[in-house]
């Protein structure tokens, strides 16, 4: 039973008053396009900044990150209900059309009045790369056919029944996951654009919603070609300087509806996020919460640490003015809460309790979120999590199988990501995008750590300076990765960037731009997570500003022989003595199925000599190595030329793409001894 509610605390918090969340502002750049017509204006691909509108500000003296004129919310409606809320999933059938003279728009595709009857269907979530691809996860199959290859825009529609009872609701339609942009109408009025192809993203409904009506949900999704030729021996690249990545990468660019989706009506004055920090024997809680209504909202917050915790409730006096948003901030003693570790992953479900007029009063709102309790440092070239120093064994993986590209359903996730524990790994690296919250929530239940990444791979210095001095997409998926990922115990550093360009004479580029993005992160991370990034050079001259220096190597590979890692891992601490050294990539290639000499690349027995010799070379100098990411855990597709003998698989995994048979480099990883157990 859980310990009768006593106000421990009582603190007025005044909203700092915000511009109003029930209509959406015009973002620069968009336009609001009508529901009837070929007159329609075109949507500018590229506005003066990033489409969303992703900002901090300071509230209260906390950073909260607002985007689509409402403070970013929760994404939680994938797997929890609250009893205050009310759901519509729009996991189902919907309507699609390839559009590819892109004529949607202004033949009124968007429109609740035009005829969609001919329309192909498709589910919600999928990736339309497998609606007709035969043979897509096989390597034998004809590189180059099918809708994998089908790139620009496609359209998707379905209706919904608005309850009536939603008139006094904040309603917002919620996407997991668009690849790479989306666009959104309800009923032809134009709610908004996102861009990122794996991060979630909510727009408000409030100006188009018809509460006992059905409404039409019309999405326009794009995705830039990543050659001009996919089955010629030199393909031309696609690229476009705005996009995140801005050119083609060695993995696959799922496009469609990928995760989840649904419309979410929260009472008019809501907790939109929960931020919680369980450290040093305390928990720390800032409920963000948000008045849309006309009148200004009096009453309390009740923050319960959760069952297991051993701690009380704490309440706090709120006073929200009209139209604004403010943050309540609680602190919590939990000296006896259980700790996290990857050996006793404990976990605990914090909610957060808005009640009117009095503690004990009418519910108006709810909030949960699980966290863990745990102390992570750097200190002495040493990575700490509980005063203990780690040492990461670690998998690079992508997120994406045969039957289902990036649309994965839980069980996949679940034989994947055992794929990972089964060889006695400690540490995923999310390389280089954010993974559905699925993912999270198993590393934390199962004590697996994590690096968490974004889609800033292989930019170049004109890119930097683009996303730093104006559009600002690699903050926005900086901010919202930090953001959305914040309260999991399990994710323990902030990746930045992969192998991007380093202009020379001081990088000032270079080192701009990963600033900015540090700073993003570190703005509304209250735990101050580690960051690093994944870079092409031991001799990266912005090291200074990670916390923990993170590098790509390739030796005996590409470059090099295998041991010239060891001297490299020294001369790095030499320059850096008080920064952990991680390798965030490192790997070679085999056949599955072909054996012979360790020496002859290729085969299996080489690819497993090369992981050996590295890993001792690593294992050697635990003393400031944080740890060693091997790539990759699974063999990955990728629309790259380099590999169409394999239809596109790259091999470089520990298992086979389709089938998941083990090479004998996955008999080696297991085997190999973390020398921090």
């Amino acid at each position: 039973m859980n310990p009768p509610i006593h106000p421990t605390r009582r603190t007025v918090v005044t909203a700092l008053a915000v511009a109003s969340t029930v209509a959406l502002p015009a973002w620069p750049g968009t336009a609001h396009a009508a529901d009837n017509a070929a007159d329609s204006p075109v949507l500018d691909p590229h506005p003066a900044t990033e489409p969303s509108g992703t900002h901090v500000r300071d509230v209260g003296g906390t950073n909260v990150v607002f985007r689509y004129g409402a403070v970013l919310p929760a994404f939680d409606g994938w797997r929890t209900h609250e009893p205050t809320r009310e759901y519509l999933s729009l996991d189902k059938r919907w309507r699609f059309r390839f559009d590819p003279g892109n004529k949607g728009l202004g033949e009124g595709w968007q429109s609740p009045r035009f005829d969609d009857t001919s329309w192909g269907r498709i589910d919600v979530p999928s990736a339309w790369d497998l609606l007709d691809t035969p043979g897509f996860a096989s390597e034998t199959a004809p590189f180059g056919k099918g809708t994998a290859f089908t790139d620009g825009y496609a359209w998707y529609r379905t209706t919904v029944d608005i309850p009536g009872s939603w008139r006094a609701r904040h309603v917002r339609i919620a996407f997991l996951a668009a690849g790479y942009s989306a666009e959104v109408w309800l009923d032809g009025t134009y709610l908004g654009k996102h861009e990122g192809a794996n991060s979630p993203f909510a727009l408000p409904a409030a100006k188009a919603l018809r509460p006992g009506a059905r409404q039409t949900i019309a999405v326009r999704v794009f995705r830039r070609a990543s050659y001009t030729d996919y089955t010629a021996s030199s393909p031309q690249p696609v690229t476009d300087d705005h996009e995140v990545p801005y050119k083609p990468v060695d993995y696959w660019p799922y496009a469609g509806l990928t995760r989840s989706a649904w419309v979410e009506a929260v009472p008019p004055v809501t907790v939109a996020k929960l931020l919680v920090s369980g450290a040093d024997g305390r928990l720390e809680a800032r409920a963000v919460v948000e008045n849309h209504g006309s009148s200004d909202f009096e009453g309390f917050l009740t923050l319960d640490p959760g069952p297991g915790s051993r701690a009380r409730p704490t309440v706090v006096e709120v006073r929200i003015a009209a139209r604004s948003a403010g943050v309540v901030r609680v602190s919590v003693p939990v000296p006896r809460a259980p700790r996290w570790s990857p050996a006793a992953p404990h976990t605990l479900t914090a909610r957060a309790t808005l009640t009117a007029a009095q503690p004990g009063g009418p519910r108006v709102d709810t909030l949960s979120t699980r966290y863990g309790v745990r102390d992570l440092s750097v200190a002495d070239a040493q990575l700490r999590l509980n005063g203990k120093a780690l040492f990461l064994k670690g998998l690079n993986w992508h997120e994406e199988t045969g039957a289902h590209g990036r649309a994965m359903t839980p069980a996949e996730y679940d034989r994947e990501l055992g794929h990972i524990t089964a060889v006695g790994a400690n540490f995923i690296r999310n390389c280089v995008y954010n993974r559905h919250p699925y993912v999270y929530d198993w590393a934390d239940e199962h004590g697996v750590l994590v690096m968490d990444d974004i889609d800033t791979m292989w930019l170049n210095t004109a890119q930097e300076k683009l996303q730093t001095e104006r559009y600002g997409l690699a903050r926005a998926l900086a901010l919202t990765m930090a953001w959305n990922q914040h309260n999991h115990p399990s994710v323990i550093l902030w990746g930045l960037q992969n192998e991007s360009e380093i202009d020379p004479e001081g990088a000032p580029v270079y080192r701009a731009w990963l600033a900015d993005m540090k700073a993003a992160v570190k703005a509304v991370d209250l735990t101050a997570r580690p960051v690093t990034w994944a870079s092409n050079t031991s001799n990266d001259p912005a090291f200074d500003l990670a916390d923990v220096i993170g590098f790509n190597e390739y030796f005996g590979y590409f470059y090099g022989k295998d041991a010239d890692l060891g001297p490299t891992l020294d001369a790095v601490h030499a320059k850096y003595p008080g920064k952990p050294i991680l390798i965030t990539e490192n790997g070679t290639w085999s056949e599955a199925g072909t054996h012979g000499p360790s020496t002859t690349q290729g085969t299996e027995e080489w690819q497993a000599a090369g992981f050996t010799a590295h890993w001792d070379q690593v294992g050697a100098r635990s003393a400031f190595v944080a740890g060693f990411t091997y790539w990759v855990l699974k063999d990955y597709k990728q629309r790259a030329g380099y590999n169409q003998d394999h239809n596109g698989i790259s091999v470089m995994g520990l298992l086979t793409f389709a089938e998941e048979r083990p090479k004998l480099v996955h008999e080696a990883f297991r085997k190999a001894a973390n020398p921090r157990p």
